[in-house]
């Protein structure tokens, strides 16, 4: 099936650009297509929160698309793709998704993506809310995204940081199917 190994990642500006590093690395890792869009505040945060250059992260990713560049492939339908990862989700992000109201290709690519009933998972990250992140995450849930704040999963016993954000980042790409690494995963009892 057309795009059945193509995802658009999407790396907004809110902190926790780690995710949406350990993303593209693990799908790298996993042979799968990946199409990187970043939004210029992603590109601050980066400088604020890792030791790595806009250009090794886009180094990364299969194919990189400008945050002007509404007129890319991300943005049309006829562009098969498995759906998109945006890690982390801002709430700017987050709100244009939830309004459909797109101002840049990051939140456009999403919305084409809700549009054609594919997988759209939002790693948004906020804390606290108010009642219209609140309403926003509602409103993108009942139109088919998935809301994954990345909380970290303390029975997976992490030993460091890195451990940590790939648990989250592989039990994203759970949610498109894609088996990306070696995690604890929860065995009850």
């Amino acid at each position: 099936m057309a795009g059945s190994n193509r995802l658009v990642v999407g790396i907004s500006g809110a902190s926790g650009i780690v995710y949406g590093v350990k993303a593209l690395q693990l799908l790298r890792d996993a042979g799968v297509e990946s199409h990187l869009v970043m939004s210029r505040a992603a590109q601050v945060t980066l400088a604020h929160e890792m030791d790595m250059k806009v250009a090794a992260v886009e180094a990364l990713a299969t194919k990189v698309y400008k945050a002007e560049d509404i007129g890319a492939a991300i943005s049309s339908g006829s562009f098969a793709t498995m759906g998109m990862l945006v890690a982390p989700c801002s709430i700017r992000s987050l709100s244009e998704i939830a309004t459909g109201v797109t101002s840049t290709l990051l939140p456009r690519a999403a919305d084409v993506a809700l549009k054609e009933r594919r997988r759209v998972v939002l790693l948004v990250r906020e804390s606290p809310l108010h009642a219209g992140h609140l309403r926003s995450m509602l409103a993108v849930t009942e139109m088919g995204a998935i809301v994954a704040p990345p909380v970290p999963a303390f029975y997976a016993r992490p030993d460091s940081l890195d451990a940590m954000v790939e648990h989250t980042v592989v039990r994203a790409l759970d949610l498109f199917g894609i088996e990306a690494g070696k995690i604890n995963r929860w065995g009850g009892g």
